[in-house]
């Protein structure tokens, strides 16, 4: 049956409303604005037996998502991320690469399959549901069900508030110094909020840093979609001789550049980024309202426990790294 564009305004209001009230409780309780949606969505799951809502949702879902994908590149220069210098730039890339493989191996382990490990240790290694957002994205749900990337929402959501408490006071226990400290926060947390409040936390000098080290493992964002993408088609058998991006990777790569190149003026730059963060918090409502929860019930610890290899793998890396060659 033919969806006309009239068909998606019921969903696409649910969501946006969704987002709005997201938007509210998070500026007023201080909490993750993506956490504060994925719960709104959950909360509101009831409304997908509504058919009248199907279009909008899954519009917001996936189209939405890859618009904010795009804008998202608006957050990242290269001058931001050649500031680190060779060797912290080079211990991100692997610290970032071994996570990744980590929840690979770990799903794979579990039986879970490789793609919800690539999406769990994605979703650690870089900057948390935004790049859990754009790996299903990437992976599709032919690969990656709605019910597991919900999962890793919640896990990153929950993982990530826990990191920002503990890690900066591990910082403290390890005798870390500010660079040290915000080396650690920015690697290892997961979301951006969090690796900034912890590296806030614990000083100015640390979250400074924190702030950095983390946008650098933003802007890998799209190498590593690239990378999934790639690794991905050709396990499925695919005859492609030639990497394909996903339009939106290449787009995420074109803004990211224009921004890198002073194409974008600074003003412009934060509305994108503000219009992008806004797409990506409705695709995550849209989300939680989609997701069966009948799957989600059946699944266990193990998701969660990919995401803890995962994570420990990180922080490891992390706090080795700011130890043998940060001071």
């Amino acid at each position: 049956m033919k969806v006309s564009a009239r068909d998606h305004i019921p969903g696409l209001m649910v969501t946006a409303l969704a987002a709005l009230a997201s938007a509210y409780l998070a500026s007023r309780y201080g909490a993750p604005i993506t956490l504060m949606a994925l719960l709104i969505g959950l909360a509101l799951n009831f409304m997908s037996a509504d058919k009248r809502l199907t279009p909008g949702l899954a519009f917001a879902s996936r189209v939405l998502l890859r618009f904010g994908i795009v804008l998202f590149g608006a957050r990242v220069t290269l001058a931001q991320v050649a500031d680190l210098g060779p060797v912290a730039l080079a211990a991100i890339v692997i610290l970032v690469a071994l996570t990744i493989l980590a929840g690979v191996v770990c799903s794979r382990w579990l039986g879970l399959g490789s793609p919800f490990g690539a999406l769990a240790g994605g979703a650690v290694a870089i900057c948390g549901a935004s790049a859990a957002m754009a790996l299903a994205a990437v992976l599709g749900e032919r690969r990656v069900s709605q019910a597991q990337l919900t999962l890793v929402l919640v896990g990153i959501s929950a993982f990530s508030a826990l990191a920002m408490v503990v890690y900066p006071i591990l910082a403290h226990y390890l005798g870390f110094n500010d660079t040290q400290a915000g080396f650690l926060t920015g690697a290892a947390i997961h979301d951006v909020a969090q690796a900034l409040g912890g590296g806030y936390s614990f000083s100015q000098e640390a979250g400074q840093t924190a702030a950095i080290v983390k946008l650098s493992r933003v802007a890998l964002l799209a190498p590593a979609l690239a990378a999934v993408g790639w690794a991905f088609a050709r396990g499925s058998g695919s005859t492609k001789g030639a990497l394909e991006l996903p339009w939106f990777v290449a787009g995420f790569f074109l803004l990211a550049a224009a921004n890198s190149a002073g194409v974008v003026p600074t003003n412009i730059g934060h509305a994108a980024s503000d219009v992008g963060n806004g797409l990506l918090v409705c695709a995550v409502a849209a989300t939680g309202i989609r997701s069966p929860m009948q799957s989600l019930m059946k699944t266990g610890m193990k998701p969660l426990l990919v995401i803890a290899a995962a994570s420990l793998v990180a922080l490891g890396i992390a706090v080795l790294v700011a130890a043998l060659l940060m001071r």
